[in-house]
């Protein structure tokens, strides 16, 4: 397997050896179906970084006049003032102490 981001071509011909030394440092065993459909996954994955490579570069340094990086936020003539909204959200939440949205625990304190 070799892989170079910095080049513009990547030689994406993984074997089952590179299957394998992956799945040992993945520290999972894979059957021999699973080590051919993760090869093929793998090989396609790496071929549309080889496509990525191939993208213009679209940063405002390159070509000032790109649309792809343009600020689409609003600018408010009026900001609200940090909680000038807050009870009004509140008001809508079904339990609520303190200020605070009230919701059922999901972690456990260990």
């Amino acid at each position: 397997m070799e892989i170079k981001f910095s080049s513009a071509k990547i030689n994406f011909m993984l074997t089952k050896n590179d299957i394998d030394k992956l799945a040992d440092l993945a520290r999972i065993d894979l059957t021999e179906e699973e080590k051919t459909k993760l090869q093929k996954d793998m090989e396609s994955i790496l071929g549309y970084i080889s496509e990525l490579q191939k993208a213009p570069n679209l940063t405002e340094s390159h070509q000032p006049n790109n649309y792809y990086l343009r600020n689409v936020m609003r600018s408010d003539e009026e900001s609200f003032e940090p909680g000038a909204n807050t009870e009004k959200i509140l008001e809508e939440a079904p339990k609520q102490r303190d200020n605070l949205f009230v919701v059922k625990k999901i972690l456990d304190n260990q």
